[in-house]
């Protein structure tokens, strides 16, 4: 509406204002998101001239559904309302606002005054009178008790019945219930949100790559040997095995051991260069199997609880079948060869990248969305993709649009570590998980500035955090000089400061920290390249850990969301603290990190115990549920110390005494 009095036939007589609703991104160009069983809980601000009283209602629908749901809104002062709906099921849904002059409120009200004020309310009775028979008469409502209620009303019978029954807060909430929509002001939009299932919302992921799982040094891993692999992984809590590509591995330009250029003739490549005499993207590598086997993997994960995560890279290496049948979708340079990637200095010439911008972009597009429906065929629900910044931004909205409309169940985990507002762009054009710069945050102010925006701030309606402390191409400073106390820290922080969280598994048990080069972070001996044979079960490991970290991660609930993250004092740069609590209060838990992984670190914890649900003069125990050790706690200030050595980091529930009937007391 552009303010003319001819827009519609009433658009000259509705006066109230809506605006500056929330959530709402990008004027609602794209949806915020949520898991299955949660709630959309909406603010805006409706005004209108005057002093006339405003209703307001949250309307909600499943897509595709022709009626309306409805939940009235509330004030919440200074003209924000609110109000919010439940969405149960996986998929999308709508919503959107109305709000109107409620003459009837402002009716009572005005009678209310005129009553106190001790003045003649004859005719405003009769003024209710009409209102309510207004009502009465609508089509649709039945409602012959409010048609004797306006008879009532204007009655010559006794004043004082009349305005009882017009204060009444029965005549109230017939009246809401079927309220006088004159002239209502329809929000301009119709919003969305993407409902996702619950383990886009909390998952624990494990990555290793399948050609390194043999039992025996130098043999090339199977299927059938990750199968081996994952009743330990279950054990460990992990719900989310991710494999590195699985397909076949070129063999032209093949990079060495250490990204050598030039590869022996028993270097495995990489299998991000994707492609051979034996299949591209929807094939497997031999020397892993067959489809049959990977299907009988997936089978098994299941029945263990976890669930198979692959890695969509699209990018061909110089022997996939694409180049040859399909030389349009690439960029030729005048020397007649197909353009390598490149990210100036580094040169990989074992990979080829599409050409997005090639006058054949419609059947480049349809055929990389097939490949993701042929996983899909094989039981795969959840994709890592692999940089996905560096493809069309466009093209992913459209990709995971389309994979979405017939398996909204997919989980897409959008791998870009790139600027913060292509990031957020990935993750509006429907990417369900991201990856995120945690990975480099490692001070107390970087991790809580960094977590504060992206749990406090609008980025959270729509970006949804994956915490990993390493990943094949990244192996931090931090973890390469910490020693095994950085790798116990980083896994706890990653796991309790989200609700998602992954580690490259098997170099993360053993604490790998060692660097290809000083001042890098690719490993040595880096997996991307070579055969690895890991002894996971030795003594010394993080198994026992991890499995400790996932338990509790899974028996808190508090430990499932990522909003009800809150940072707390501590008066020591080196120690870390936070809190996670349900809404219900039943749940509590705090997490005290030492982020000096050299020294035994010490400060005074300050705990907002009004937000916690307790007071200053009542004790309260915090039970320290990797240690196992219990402490009583009194008032907001309190003591902690942590030695790196033993345990860089304590995960308290914290329990609350409780005076029983009985005159027992005990702690919850």
């Amino acid at each position: 509406m552009d303010g003319s009095p001819h827009d519609t036939p009433d658009s000259g007589r509705t006066r109230v204002v809506i605006e500056h609703v929330s959530p709402e991104i990008n004027a609602g160009a794209y949806p915020v998101k949520r898991t299955a069983g949660g709630e959309v809980a909406v603010e805006a601000s409706i005004f209108t001239d005057g002093h006339d009283r405003i209703a307001a209602v949250l309307k909600y629908r499943r897509q595709g559904d022709a009626d309306w749901a409805e939940v009235r809104m509330r004030p919440l002062g200074n003209d924000r309302w609110t109000a919010a709906f439940e969405v149960p099921e996986v998929g999308i849904y709508e919503y959107t606002l109305e709000a109107w002059i409620d003459r009837f409120t402002t009716w009572q009200e005005d009678l209310k005054k005129r009553v106190a004020a001790g003045q003649d309310v004859a005719v405003e009775l009769d003024i209710g009178a009409v209102l309510v028979r207004e009502v009465a008469d609508a089509s649709g409502h039945e409602t012959p008790h409010l048609a004797a209620m306006a008879d009532m009303l204007a009655t010559d019978g006794s004043m004082q019945s009349r305005i009882d029954l017009a204060l009444s807060a029965t005549l109230a909430e017939l009246m809401a219930r079927y309220p006088l929509r004159r002239f209502p002001t329809h929000y301009e939009r119709t919003l969305s949100v993407v409902v996702d299932r619950p383990r886009a919302g909390f998952s624990a992921w494990y990555e290793m790559f399948p050609r390194s799982c043999s039992p025996e040094p130098g043999q090339h891993g199977t299927f059938r040997d990750c199968q081996e692999r994952l009743p330990r992984i279950a054990r460990m809590g992990f719900d989310v095995l991710y494999l590195p590509p699985i397909h076949p591995i070129g063999r032209t330009r093949r990079k060495g051991r250490g990204n050598l250029p030039a590869a022996e003739s028993t270097d495995p490549g990489s299998p991000w260069a994707i492609g051979a005499a034996e299949g591209g993207h929807k094939a497997v590598h031999p020397d892993l199997g067959t489809l049959d086997d990977f299907r009988a993997l997936a089978g098994t994960a299941a029945e263990h609880g976890v669930e198979i995560a692959l890695d969509i890279a699209f990018q061909c290496s110089p022997d996939h079948p694409y180049v040859q049948e399909h030389p349009e979708w690439f960029r030729w340079r005048p020397d007649g060869t197909v353009q390598y990637a490149e990210n100036p200095p580094k040169k990989y010439q074992d990979i080829y990248p599409f050409d997005f911008e090639c006058d054949a972009w419609r059947s480049l597009w349809e055929e990389l969305k097939s490949v993701v429906l042929f996983w899909i065929e094989q039981g795969v629900r959840i994709f890592r993709v692999d940089n996905p910044h560096t493809k069309p931004l466009r093209f992913w909205q459209w990709l995971i649009g389309e994979v979405r409309r017939d398996y909204p169940e997919t989980i897409f985990l959008a791998e870009a570590f790139t600027r913060p507002r292509v990031m957020y762009f990935l993750a509006k054009a429907g990417f369900t998980q991201s990856y995120t710069y945690f990975s480099w945050r490692n001070t107390k102010q970087e991790l809580t500035r960094y977590l504060t925006e992206l749990t406090q701030t609008e980025v959270r309606e729509f970006f949804r955090p994956n915490l990993w402390p390493n990943t094949p191409d990244i192996l931090p400073e931090y973890l390469q000089f910490g020693g095994r106390p950085a790798f116990m820290a980083r896994l706890v922080l990653a796991a309790t400061l989200g609700a998602n969280y992954g580690v490259y598994g098997p170099p993360f048990e053993r604490f790998i920290g060692m660097a290809h080069t000083p001042g890098s972070e690719e490993y040595h001996e880096s997996e991307k390249y070579e055969l690895r044979h890991w002894n996971l079960d030795t003594p010394g490991g993080l198994q026992k850990y991890m499995r400790r970290v996932n338990q509790i991660r899974r028996e808190h609930p508090a430990l499932h969301d990522d909003w009800n993250l809150r940072f707390h004092t501590v008066d020591n740069e080196q120690i870390i603290a936070y809190s996670k609590q349900t809404d219900d209060g039943r749940d509590t838990v705090l997490v005290v990190v030492n982020l000096d992984p050299h020294h035994t670190q010490s400060g005074w914890l300050e705990l907002p115990l009004e937000q916690l649900d307790m007071t200053e003069d009542t004790p309260f125990q915090v039970h320290d549920l990797l240690g196992d050790g219990r402490y009583l706690w009194h008032g907001a200030r309190n003591y902690v110390e942590l030695n790196p050595e033993m345990s860089p980091a304590q995960i308290f529930a914290i329990r609350r005494r409780v005076r029983t009937e009985q005159q027992f007391e005990y702690f919850m």
